[in-house]
């Protein structure tokens, strides 16, 4: 426990981190572990293209529409008790999916997984506010958390990769049972068990108005990127916003609100909460388009381009050891900035260097975008969740993770989206090519490939996307300039001592 009278977090504290920091890592590889898997669970199981796509979305969708949910219910019922609940539900869902017999159970499984996921991210965020409550050492708590979340969703194709190459697909869902079996037990003896003062149940009708904000809005977007736009995906979409209006003003006029609406009005809450959403947004679209090019243009294996990805994670982790630094010369504000232009630059940087042959252009790039989005993401993290009393602890994190899951759903969408669409603008076929050919260049790299039967339609398909993740990767660099400057000016930024 912490030292009562100096507030200090001891080594229980900091063991207690590291479970935390394992579930969370956890989830996120879990998040993206499962893409690879496609093609051999296709083959075991014999899905439909629709059963396809939602054993790929069911995860998400479940997991962020319960968050704002699951991050109050932390709160009334205890964060360790239902972190514990959590992770042995997450053992067992995977243990479902890991040995389903058909596409039906397997769906079923990644939903329970994301209902388990949706109570341990929010649980693991206010357990860290409660346990760490020195501003310095909660900055550094909460640089770890980031670290965890980033490095797991960077690192879940690799892992994703080293299994299959020697197991069948449902090893990606029995990792988990011995990373929850170690969280389940030393969570158990070393978590401390915190919760709100409040006791007024949770809104029902507040939850519910939440998921029918969340998962139509997730949904529309994911839809609009797959299949364009189209009636489905805007009907999702109007039903998201009309219940999200619906949802806000019901929070104005409850005692005990599900999310506090109100915190917005203050400057540097909503600027911590959009500049993590914009540095999630990069750093998850960063990825989308630049696995492809690997892939696709670059010729990497599937292990290959996971360890091409790593310096970004790898670079996230140097956060850990200079926030502090950060925070007390330059303050929160400007720390933000500096992160979201940091990732901006190292954007400009990958763009630049994609035409060449060599790999150092793009590594030094992604070290920088690592960089920034580490220090961008851990202080607005942070930021978002000592704007509320310990009490709502559970509650604001639920509102930073929910930002986590758009920002990568916006980044996936809509950088995927411009992707294509500079992808198709930049195609110069030469004279001749077949109807089928053509047709099949235009769809995407990815159809040029498996079906274009002329090399010199793959080579101009694949100048063309080279171009296309340029032309992506500078656009993203704008909007998270922007951001940066946004952040500079909106968010407080004391130094020296007022900022511990």
């Amino acid at each position: 426990m912490a030292n009562a009278v100096e507030g200090t977090a001891g080594r229980r504290e900091w063991l207690g981190l590291g479970v935390l920091v394992l579930v969370v890592m956890l989830l996120a590889i879990d998040g993206t572990v499962l893409s690879l898997a496609v093609p051999s669970l296709t083959e075991d199981l014999n899905p439909t293209a629709d059963q396809i796509l939602w054993i790929g979305d069911i995860y998400g969708f479940v997991l962020a529409g319960l968050l704002i949910t699951m991050g109050n219910v932390a709160d009334r019922i205890g964060r360790k008790r239902l972190l514990l609940i959590g992770t042995a539900a997450f053992g067992a869902a995977s243990l479902l999916a890991a040995f389903a017999p058909d596409a039906g159970t397997l769906i079923a499984a990644r939903a329970l997984l994301g209902v388990a996921g949706s109570t341990l991210m929010p649980s693991t965020l206010s357990i860290i506010r409660a346990m760490f409550t020195r501003p310095k050492q909660r900055t550094l708590a909460i640089a770890w958390w980031s670290v965890g979340a980033t490095a797991g969703a960077a690192l879940g194709p690799l892992v994703g990769g080293a299994l299959l190459e020697h197991f069948w697909w449902g090893s990606v869902f029995l990792i988990n049972l011995p990373v929850m079996a170690v969280a389940f037990v030393a969570g158990w003896f070393i978590l401390p068990e915190s919760k709100g003062e409040t006791g007024a149940p949770v809104d029902v009708l507040s939850a519910l108005l939440s998921i029918v904000t969340i998962v139509p809005l997730v949904f529309a977007i994911k839809h609009f990127v797959s299949d364009g736009v189209d009636g489905l995906g805007i009907a999702a979409l109007v039903i998201g916003l009309v219940a999200g209006w619906f949802l806000i003003r019901r929070q104005l006029r409850l005692t005990v609100p599900l999310i506090d609406v109100t915190l917005f009005r203050i400057p540097a809450f909503s600027g911590a909460f959009f500049a993590n959403v914009l540095s999630i947004f990069g750093f998850f679209g960063l990825l989308f388009f630049f696995s492809q090019y690997l892939q696709m243009v670059r010729g990497y294996g599937t292990l290959k381009a996971g360890l091409a990805e790593l310096p970004g994670t790898l670079s996230s982790m140097i956060v850990v050891a200079l926030i502090g630094v950060l925070v007390a010369r330059l303050g929160a504000g400007r720390s933000i900035g500096l992160g979201l232009g940091l990732a901006a630059a190292g954007l400009v940087v990958m763009g630049a260097t994609a035409e060449g042959t060599g790999y150092w252009g793009l590594g030094i790039g992604l070290v920088i975008v690592g960089f920034g989005v580490g220090i961008a993401m851990t202080l607005s993290t942070d930021a978002i969740v000592s704007a509320v009393p310990t009490e709502r602890a559970g509650a604001a994190s639920a509102v930073s993770e929910t930002g986590f899951e758009l920002g990568g759903a916006l980044g996936i969408a809509l950088l995927g989206s411009w992707n294509l669409a500079f992808y198709r603008s930049a195609l110069d076929l030469p004279a001749g090519v077949s109807a089928a050919d053509r047709d099949a260049a235009h769809e995407s790299l990815a159809a040029a490939l498996h079906h274009a039967e002329s090399g010199d339609v793959v080579s101009a398909a694949q100048d063309a996307f080279t171009t296309a993740m340029q032309s992506t990767a500078v656009l993203a660099a704008v909007i998270l300039f922007a951001a940066a400057v946004i952040a500079w000016r909106m968010i407080p930024s004391p130094t020296g001592s007022a900022a511990r």
